[in-house]
């Protein structure tokens, strides 16, 4: 995610819709369809069964559609919208680009397509390795709301995310995440000359739908609305 102005000081963050957070043993709300995770949709199906074809196990299904979506879609940060349509699971599966947040919430719907319980789930994270125009675009390194995916899997809710394709891993000289539905992948501390990557700072909590109104005020509130750039393109 990215801005273009400061970060806004004056007044409260605005408050993530408590409707959208079920309790964490109520694993079946988060196997149903919702208005943005439309796993029902026959192209997130396809995607599902296309990307799991002969795996064993919902591990091994879940590794699946990680390595699909994080190499799918190329990662773009200048491609924040405010159009919903732009995250909906159904027409992100047709984009070339996303970036971490419609990223995000194709994973889960994916993954609940497959009987998966699955959320998105939101942190501030710190990028000491952001490019300098991404830098000078934003004026600070802390992402607010950094978007991911959660799935249930073994018995416990697992982190996975789906945001650097394997290209912009290879540029920054950073090993691709590897997801093999046993344990979780999140960003890397540390790049391979052991320099600081991603740092987490703080967990905003997970949703079985897309909060948008309020990540979109979120990004607002702290960044202006010169964050909202514009849209990704399709296939």
């Amino acid at each position: 995610m990215l801005a273009t102005s400061q970060p806004l000081a004056d007044g409260a963050e605005p408050e993530p819709p408590a409707d959208l957070q079920p309790d964490d043993l109520d694993l079946d709300a988060y196997r149903q369809p919702t208005a943005f995770l439309d796993s029902q949709h026959p192209a997130v199906r396809a995607l599902a069964e296309r990307a799991t074809a002969g795996a064993g196990d919902d591990a091994a299904r879940a590794s699946r559609l990680f390595r699909a979506v994080r190499d799918g879609l190329r990662y773009d940060p200048y491609s924040v919208s405010t159009d919903p349509e732009r995250y909906r699971a159904s027409a992100v599966v047709a984009m070339d680009a996303a970036y971490c947040v419609p990223k995000a919430v194709l994973l889960a719907a994916a993954a609940r397509a497959l009987g998966i319980p699955a959320r998105v789930a939101f942190a501030d994270v710190r990028n000491h390795l952001q490019s300098e125009r991404l830098r000078q675009t934003m004026g600070t390194d802390l992402f607010i709301c950094h978007g991911f995916t959660e799935m249930h899997l073994g018995g416990r809710w697992l982190k996975a995310t789906p945001t650097f394709n394997v290209e912009l891993c290879q540029r920054f000289g950073v090993s691709p995440l590897e997801f093999d539905g046993t344990s979780d992948a999140l960003l890397h501390a540390f790049d391979a000359e052991g320099q600081r990557h991603m740092e987490y700072v703080r967990s905003r909590g997970a949703f079985v739908d897309l909060p948008l109104p309020w990540l979109l005020a979120m990004l607002r509130h702290h960044y202006g609305a010169g964050i909202f750039t514009g849209d990704t393109a399709t296939r």
